[in-house]
């Protein structure tokens, strides 16, 4: 799938055209400062949140499925469905906001305010996958929530490694009913799969996916083109053990926010994960807010983003900025990517934590 970036932000700050290397990386403090001062909004009119519901019969949702599988080190095999599928059923499936078609349609994988790319796995995801799989975290016990998930790779990971709860987010409804959903149960399936190899002594573990054919790609195994979706015995995994400990919502992250507001007790998640989201400048009141207000006393933010995105002019130093006016979070540096358009993974925890 050819694509390309199709930003559309009425607020934009200091253009790349119109600075040299050296300003994109430090930038000038007062510019960045007036400009945070702005409060840009978005284009679009946010997007209520909503709760999304797994359908009683998995089957419905992996119709048409082929999957891919990362493969990084220990880590548990996580598989997720490719998305060429969604452009070649793009009239089959049910999609109320008609991103499939408009990214079909305009090329792009990001619109912004309407669709904002969460149907591709991006790069950073899996910088912050092997920082992880080097760190060992076994979340055991934990409360994650994964935020703008897509996929939701990052909150599968913790589903297999012992998480209590694991909430996804992502702003377009579609993003979770028609590729979250399917991969959580995906890997639920799959975890049945191994169980039932494990009580047929058959062993676990192996690295392949059965029925699939499957050859090694870019540190992932990747489904042959026109091999068969894989076939997984009918089940009703409505009330599977790892299943039941997910929920999944979509909107804007302010009435996301709004939403689990309302609950008593209110959610606090020990661990949230947050991929390629700061690439808006207009986005960075409504994400620091939601972190601030979910986050547990002694939680962490693990954060994986570009140095910069051309075209909007988000990136990790002018969040590095608006996060330290705020003078909520200490934000750390765990990996700093040195080739191409830098790549990095920050961690943020409250200030009064690190004291």
């Amino acid at each position: 799938m050819s694509f390309c970036f199709n930003f559309d932000v009425p607020v934009q700050s200091t253009s790349p055209d119109d600075v040299d290397g050296n300003e994109l990386q430090h930038g000038k403090k007062d510019n960045t400062a007036k400009y945070m001062e702005d409060d840009a909004k978005p284009a679009e009119p946010v997007k209520e949140a909503k709760e999304h519901l797994p359908l009683s019969d998995p089957q419905l949702l992996l119709r048409d499925a082929v999957a891919e599988t990362v493969t990084i080190g220990t880590l548990p095999l996580l598989h997720f469905l490719n998305e060429t599928v969604f452009e070649k059923t793009v009239l089959e499936r049910e999609d109320e906001e008609e991103i499939l078609s408009r990214t079909v349609e305009q090329k792009s994988d990001l619109i912004s305010g309407v669709y904002e790319g969460g149907l591709k796995v991006w790069e950073c995801t899996y910088d912050l996958l092997e920082l992880l799989e080097k760190d060992g975290e076994t979340f055991g016990g934990k409360a994650v929530l994964d935020l703008g998930c897509g996929a939701g790779l990052l909150g599968i990971l913790a589903l297999h490694r012992g998480a209590r709860q694991i909430h996804f987010q992502d702003y377009n409804s579609t993003v979770i009913e028609q590729l979250t959903v399917p991969n959580v149960i995906l890997n639920c399936q799959e975890e049945e799969d191994e169980v039932d190899s494990e009580d047929d002594k058959e062993g676990r573990g192996t690295g392949k996916v059965q029925g699939e054919d499957c050859c090694k790609k870019n540190g992932k195994q990747e489904v042959k083109d026109g091999s068969p979706p894989p076939k997984k015995r009918a089940a009703d995994l409505s009330q599977h053990h790892s299943l039941a400990k997910c929920r999944f919502f979509s909107g804007d992250w302010s009435t996301f926010l709004a939403l689990v507001k309302k609950e008593d007790p209110q959610p606090k998640y020990d661990i949230i994960f947050t991929s390629e989201t700061i690439y808006n400048t207009a986005y960075y009141s409504a994400l620091h807010e939601t972190l601030h207000r979910l986050l547990a006393p002694d939680g962490l933010v693990y954060l994986a983003t570009k140095s910069h995105y051309f075209g909007v002019g988000g990136g990790l130093h002018l969040f590095e900025m608006f996060v330290e006016q705020r003078g909520v979070f200490s934000l750390d540096h765990l990996w700093d990517g040195e080739e191409g358009l830098q790549r990095h993974v920050v961690v943020l925890r409250f200030r009064t934590a690190k004291k």
